[in-house]
């Protein structure tokens, strides 16, 4: 398949990002899954670059399992890693790659990480309520969020690029960019010390309309 502009734009920026952070050994694009905007993720995670991530949401949903089953298929032919949000049981289930953690749940990291040493493990984390980032043990990141505002009337304002590079300089761990995320948007935060980025909508605009 051949990536259009957009995707093409959105991926560079990521890897810039990584690149510049000196992140390698962390995927530079993360896909988050949402059950209501993206309803069959298995068809944007089959389209992404190898190398790109997918953060699979199943919010404690029934069919939470067979959608993780049928992700985790699909990221391997891709190349694309797997991380289930928030259950680790689920995640040692199908075997993914790792898992993404709410920021309460920050603090399961380090045991999560000695029972999976091989696991990717991310938690979220929002500077504008919790300026202190949570302790690294265990974690290998953070998403920070958000970094644009979304827009809505119960949306609050976004770190902006100066805002992230704060909060990046403030952590020790690497951190990730998500909220109103676009291609050109990511441009904006080449200075910020991001390791990478993080999308929802950014990444079904871009991938969703790839011709396979």
């Amino acid at each position: 398949m051949s990536l259009d502009s957009e995707a093409k734009r959105l991926w560079r920026a990521a890897r810039t990002l990584s690149s510049a952070a000196g992140t390698p050994h962390l995927p530079p694009l993360l896909f988050f899954t949402d059950p209501e905007r993206t309803p069959e993720p298995w068809r944007i995670a089959e389209r992404l670059p190898a190398g790109a991530s997918v953060v699979h949401r199943g919010f404690g949903r029934p069919e939470s399992h067979e959608e993780a089953g049928r992700l985790r298929e699909v990221a391997r032919r891709a190349g694309v890693k797997l991380l289930i949000g928030k259950d680790a049981e689920l995640a040692e289930a199908i075997m993914a790659d790792g898992v993404h953690l709410p920021e309460a749940d920050a603090g399961r990291a380090a045991e999560l990480r000695r029972r999976n040493p091989h696991w990717l493990v991310t938690a979220a984390w929002h500077p504008g309520r919790s300026p202190i980032a949570p302790r690294d043990t265990g974690l290998d990141a953070l998403i920070a969020s958000p970094i644009f505002s979304p827009g809505g009337a119960s949306s609050g304002p976004g770190l902006g690029p100066e805002g992230l590079a704060t909060s990046v300089a403030a952590s020790r761990l690497p951190v990730y960019a998500l909220g109103g995320i676009t291609a050109a948007r990511a441009e904006l935060l080449e200075d910020s010390g991001a390791c990478g980025i993080a999308a929802v909508d950014a990444v079904m605009s871009a991938w969703g309309r790839i011709r396979t």
